[in-house]
């Protein structure tokens, strides 16, 4: 249910006061329970880890293809994949009939790689299709599915790196997988709690304390994002 424009003025009244009265770790909590798909959610990024919730994975029926990908939602011509290797190319690549890409050039931050044609890259899906539906996707209709796989309103969901970097990944979380580029790797935990926000999915124990670990050598920054969900 939606809030009227208001309500959710008087909402934001009352977090904005709950924010001065309460612990960072419990306000950050309430206004994000306030929210509502749609809604614009800033919190400091170990916050927003706090935040989500904590449960046992279960990869019980996951099929690839309960994510359907690549579409094309505008119907451009352009499938999901083409949109994002065209929106992260370095250089602007020349775009031929069907979305053929030729030329052109990326930089892939997992590996710090520059590569020179886009088919020597994946566009990866930030939080794995397994690790969705590990985390709660299980539970999604099938259009939230193919929402989520094909998400360009959040440029950190899909990102463009080298297939080497993409299939060592593979569907790890940051337990497990870490961008090679150490100078990328605190923004990799940072953009993996965001896209976990955004989509209200959970995180297991082993995958909390690790991220964990790693933001406490990090900047504090705050993440900012578009509740999906």
């Amino acid at each position: 249910m939606r809030f009227s424009p208001v309500a959710r003025t008087a909402a934001a009244a009352l977090s904005a006061l709950a924010v001065l009265l309460a612990p960072a770790t419990v306000h950050a909590a309430a206004a994000k329970r306030a929210a509502a798909p749609g809604d614009s959610v800033t919190l400091p990024v170990r916050d927003a880890l706090a935040t989500l919730p904590v449960q046992g994975e279960s990869r019980a029926g996951y099929e690839r293809t309960k994510f359907k990908h690549w579409t094309d939602a505008d119907r451009d011509g352009c499938n999901t994949r083409m949109e994002v290797l065209k929106a992260e190319a370095v250089t602007v690549p020349v775009q031929g009939s069907n979305c053929i890409l030729t030329g052109g050039s990326w930089y892939s931050p997992y590996d710090d790689r520059h590569l020179d044609s886009a088919s020597k890259l994946d566009v990866d899906h930030l939080v794995p299709l397994a690790e969705a539906w590990d985390s709660g996707a299980s539970q999604w209709t099938a259009k939230e599915r193919e929402l989520y796989a094909n998400d360009l309103d959040d440029a950190r969901d899909l990102i463009a790196v080298s297939a080497a970097s993409n299939r060592s990944k593979a569907d790890k979380d940051p337990s497990e997988w870490l961008p090679p580029y150490a100078g990328h790797q605190c923004q990799y935990d940072t953009n993996w709690a965001a896209d976990k926000t955004r989509w209200g999915l959970s995180i297991d124990a082993t995958e909390r304390d690790a991220l964990t670990q790693q933001l406490t050598d990090c900047p504090a920054q705050p993440i900012s994002v578009v509740l999906a969900r």
